[in-house]
């Protein structure tokens, strides 16, 4: 026999036989046809959290196991030799679905033709900074990113902001990445919904894949509202709501929402370093249910451009609970909102508009 791949083909074929086997290796050959690379930016790649997650995307924790990648770094140019370092290890690591690694401290570079770009990179809040110093700094790094994405990214280019102030940083690159569809400009609040998950399964004693349908309503930040009101529990016998559960509403309405609100606070007093191995794990959950669908019956939350639902009013990046099919996202509508949720949602909200008139005042 003559081994073509992993299809035998006889030496000697009768005309029937030889139409047969090659119908059969033609469809073989459709079959095992390699899927084209997605290229995803990563901005301040250099850092931990870009650290913990390039990784992962490599490996197919982002967008699935037969999906080949062209992974792009960005970071400063202080960052240039580690930036570089992370080039290295990518390459000895050997991943099978890693087909190209771009290295730089040049945005338009590292914006060219990329899919999926998840900013990372950011300014963060030093001691002594006022609000504004830091809001000036992250508007300045977000307009100029901005720009790039809009001239050089691929035109249906997903944008998921990581770096704080997350929504508004988000709200920033939409304002001046206008050809950008503003429903493709998201910010990071599933690593908050994670949390949350990881709160009621530790509550509970159950699977933390049995808990499902928490919301995250509002800003990345400690005005966040964690909502389980509409969240279940697959307890083997059904569907239960996690109130009834749990059944006790003074945690559920005090200790668990400012445990999950502080909860990278937490971890920076424990680490001496701020969340990387979660954030990094919550950008690949974001966009791997944004771009392969969520599962039926589950939301999740993400910080989107609001449309008005809920009261909340447009204009802002607010977190809501979405689903996800066929690369779109849809805010889950008709969840009923007692007084406490309002007041929370409303609260954040506030605080939303306050960084939004901010960030406008630095334009300026």
């Amino acid at each position: 026999m003559e081994y073509l791949g992993s299809i035998e083909k006889p030496l000697v074929l009768s005309g029937c036989a030889y139409l047969s086997w090659k119908i059969v290796t033609h469809i073989w050959s459709f079959v095992n046809l390699e899927k084209e690379p997605i290229r995803i930016l990563v901005t301040g790649a250099a850092g931990q959290i870009g650290y913990a997650l390039v990784p992962m995307i490599a490996r197919g924790a982002m967008l699935g196991p037969d999906q080949p990648v062209i992974i792009h770094m960005l970071d400063i140019e202080p960052a240039a030799e580690a930036l570089n370092g992370v080039k290295m290890e990518l390459i000895d690591a050997a991943f099978p679905l890693l087909k190209g690694v771009v290295a730089t401290t040049n945005v338009v570079e590292a914006c060219k033709d990329v899919n999926i770009a998840v900013m990372v990179g950011g300014f963060p809040r030093k001691e002594g900074m006022e609000r504004k110093d830091v809001m000036s700094k992250n508007v300045s790094i977000y307009k100029a990113q901005a720009s790039a994405l809009e001239q050089h990214a691929a035109p249906d280019c997903k944008v998921l902001v990581v770096a704080n102030p997350a929504n508004t940083n988000a709200l920033i690159l939409k304002e001046f990445a206008p050809s950008i569809p503003p429903k493709n400009i998201t910010c990071l609040t599933r690593l908050d919904h994670n949390r949350a998950l990881g709160q009621i399964s530790e509550r509970l004693n159950v699977h933390v894949s049995d808990v499902k349908n928490v919301i995250i309503w509002g800003n990345h930040s400690s005005t966040q509202y964690p909502d389980v009101n509409h969240a279940t529990v697959n307890t083997g016998n059904g569907l239960k709501p996690v109130r009834e559960l749990v059944s006790d509403d003074k945690w559920l309405n005090t200790e668990f929402i400012t445990t999950v609100q502080q909860r990278g606070a937490a971890i920076i007093k424990a680490r001496k370093l701020s969340s990387a191995l979660s954030a990094a794990s919550s950008a690949c959950d974001h966009i791997r249910d944004w771009v392969l669908g969520t599962p039926k019956g589950t939301w999740v939350s993400m910080g989107v451009y609001s449309d008005g639902s809920y009261g909340i009013q447009p204009g802002v990046i607010y977190s809501f609970p979405v689903i996800c099919e066929k690369g779109e996202w849809s805010i889950v509508q008709g969840l009923k909102i007692d007084d406490f949720s309002r007041e929370k949602m409303d609260a954040t909200a506030k605080e939303l508009i306050e960084e939004k008139s901010l960030a406008y005042s630095c334009l300026n």
